[in-house]
């Protein structure tokens, strides 16, 4: 894993040479040197003196060089305008780093400290890059929300750290039966998922974020809080057993009443991002039911939600950029203006909505299995997410798709080789790893 960690930090004087197109290749070919060391040990890979990693952070890894790749691709806008471009580099950099290392780290102190420091250039990237004046208040949400859940992980991590002895992820495996710490030490990870009653930040942060910053945000901080979870989970397995119906019914209710809040949104983004808290909360309901369908079932998930949201926050980008609007009213008839760019709305409108053959659809199938097989009684609002799922996914194409233009000025330009590049690399492996599902349900 240090050769990656010393490739990245070797990059950091490219950032300013602007080199945009050389440091896009070089991400590239990383995430590919990267994927090549793929293990099909399921156990613990590369250990070196506090890194390593196993199946759930090798993918996680991997999505996010991946998804910070297809950041600089998306960002080509801020290098033609020439603002401030050398430290926008800089920022990926530093974020890709400290993700690499909150995900490979073997030592629970590690984890917390680059899982902390991830916040900072994702908030610089939001008040730096972002649209609106209210950004501002968006980054204050975002960093209020993350600080005060923070402190008491840290308290609850020196108090394992007495209790073990040790800080090893491999290591702590005693049982801590206690609802305080418990609650201390998921906190931050469900205001990170976000879990609904703590999700308010999200949207506020995804509407006022530059598409490299919503990319991110939808791609890679959410599943932050899910990873933590599946790692630390085997610690509290007897008072989970006691207290998790209660997040499970939080998880359920609140990503029915988020779909519905979806098909009431006007802007696009924000109806993304509304989105977002539902799938989440699917997965997090899953994660919570202490079994392999759950556990898989949430990692799979995480991989598609990663691809898929990502992809939308690019589409609504591009038409943003075009027509300056990001309001569903104003941007309706695109099929008639640029029907290229159609096809990708559809196509991960469906994907979204958890249509075959994507991953989001065999990642759904396993949450199913898990919550079910854990109570009969969460069959009625897993009814209702998958119903409204689709229900927001169809009213955001066909609202955005169909109908009568504006009567405004509009391009009706098709659309660059870039941007087309950009939404095959989002689409193309949310695909075609459904090819891959055998090595997940292997370990069922």
């Amino acid at each position: 894993m240090m050769k990656f960690i010393f490739s990245l930090s070797f990059l950091i004087p490219l950032c300013f040479l602007n080199c945009f197109w050389l440091f896009q290749f070089f991400f590239l070919f990383l995430t590919f040197m990267f994927l090549v060391n793929f293990s099909f040990d399921y156990l613990t890979v590369n250990i070196s003196y506090f890194l390593g990693y196993d199946l759930l952070s090798f993918s996680l890894i991997l999505l996010s060089f991946w998804i910070c790749s297809l950041m600089i691709m998306a960002s080509e806008k801020i290098f033609k305008i020439k603002n401030y471009e050398g430290f926008f580099l800089f920022v990926m950099l530093i974020l890709l780093l400290s993700l690499a290392l909150t995900f490979s780290s073997l030592d629970f102190f590690i984890f917390y400290l680059f899982f902390e420091i991830s916040l900072i250039p994702t908030l610089i990237l939001i008040i730096g890059w972002g649209y609106q004046p209210e950004r501002i208040e968006a980054g204050v949400y975002l960093l209020f929300y993350t600080l005060f859940v923070s402190l008491p992980m840290m308290i609850s991590i020196f108090f394992c750290y007495e209790s073990f002895g040790t800080l090893n992820f491999y290591l702590m495996n005693m049982n801590l039966n206690n609802i305080y710490i418990y609650l201390c030490m998921i906190f931050v990870f469900l205001v990170k998922i976000p879990m609904f009653f703590v999700h308010l930040w999200l949207p506020k942060a995804h509407v006022e974020a530059p598409v490299s910053g919503s990319m991110i945000l939808a791609g890679i901080m959410l599943k932050l809080g899910g990873y933590g979870l599946l790692r630390v989970m085997k610690l509290f397995m007897e008072i989970g057993m006691k207290v998790n119906m209660i997040f499970i019914a939080i998880s359920l209710v609140g990503g029915f009443f988020v779909s519905l809040i979806c098909l009431r949104q006007s802007d696009v983004k924000s109806l993304i991002a509304y989105s977002s808290v539902a799938h989440m909360g699917m997965v997090l309901g899953g994660l919570m039911t202490f079994n392999s369908w759950g556990f898989w079932g949430s990692l799979v998930l995480m991989i598609a939600h990663g691809l898929c949201s990502s992809g939308l926050f690019c589409l609504a980008n591009i038409s943003y950029e075009r027509l300056g609007s990001r309001s569903l009213y104003l941007s309706k008839g695109m099929l008639n203006i640029m029907p290229s760019l159609s096809l990708w709305w559809f196509l991960l409108c469906s994907s979204n909505m958890a249509a075959p053959p994507s991953l989001n659809l065999l990642g759904e199938i396993f949450l199913i299995n898990s919550l079910v097989g854990y109570s009969w009684l969460t069959m009625l609002f897993i009814s209702f997410l998958s119903f409204f799922s689709a229900a927001y996914s169809l009213f955001l194409y066909s609202f955005s798709q169909h109908g009568q233009f504006y009567s405004g000025v509009f391009s009706v330009y098709q659309g660059l080789f870039r941007e087309y590049c950009l939404l095959f690399f989002h689409w193309f492996p949310l695909n075609i790893l459904i090819l891959c599902s055998e090595y997940f349900s292997l370990w069922i």
